[in-house]
């Protein structure tokens, strides 16, 4: 078998290996066309099982470029600073206590108190369903039902919206505290009351 006869037969294969292994159409492309120039370039004879040495050659290829890839990354996340990046954003025009009041006034007007907390602290806080279940004394699965029935409600569009709550002050906060610390027990606690007022 020629040269010409080999690439044919092989590069269909390395293709579909490369692609598999770096996730990009021309990347593959660029390290078999590559595989191919070096073993061009190589006494023939003295490769045994041309078929494995493309393989592993194209392999070692793409490990070598997820490598470099990897490297370039994390050699670019070095070189920012977050403090001077955080220093240098200008949040002067964005009035947090605004932001987060009116983000609840529409949990408020779209949700029921049930469905409210197990959105707030499953999309918010990331809180599994097992732990859900407890909080809000539901089965897993209503958790589950709750969470995709607040998201539905939420996508509807809903015009100007007036925020009316008599414990708006408290939920904020105890909101704001949970955001900052990653401990949403105080939160838990306000929402698990305007549950029970509701009932």
């Amino acid at each position: 078998m020629n040269q010409t006869q080999t690439i044919t037969l092989y590069q269909p294969l390395l293709h579909r290996l490369a692609l598999k292994m770096v996730g990009s159409w021309q990347d593959a492309e660029d390290i078999v066309q590559d595989t191919f120039l070096k073993w061009l370039t190589l006494d023939q004879e003295k490769i045994k099982n041309t078929k494995a040495y493309l393989i592993k050659s194209v392999t070692n290829s793409c490990i070598n470029h997820l490598n470099s890839i990897k490297r370039k990354k994390n050699e670019y996340l070095d070189a920012i600073n977050p403090k001077e990046f955080v220093e240098k954003l200008d949040l002067s025009h964005i009035d947090i206590e605004h932001e987060i009041s009116t983000a609840l006034a529409m949990l408020h007007k779209k949700l029921e108190p049930v469905e409210r907390a197990v959105y707030l602290l499953r999309e918010v806080f990331n809180i599994e369903y097992d732990e859900l279940q407890q909080i809000v004394n539901k089965k897993k699965e209503n958790c589950r039902q709750l969470f995709s029935r607040a998201k539905e409600k939420l996508a509807i569009d809903t015009s100007k919206i007036s925020f009316d709550m008599v414990n708006s002050a408290q939920l904020i906060e105890s909101f704001k505290k949970a955001c900052s610390f990653g401990e949403p027990k105080e939160l838990i606690e306000d929402l698990r009351l305007e549950i029970s007022q509701k009932a």
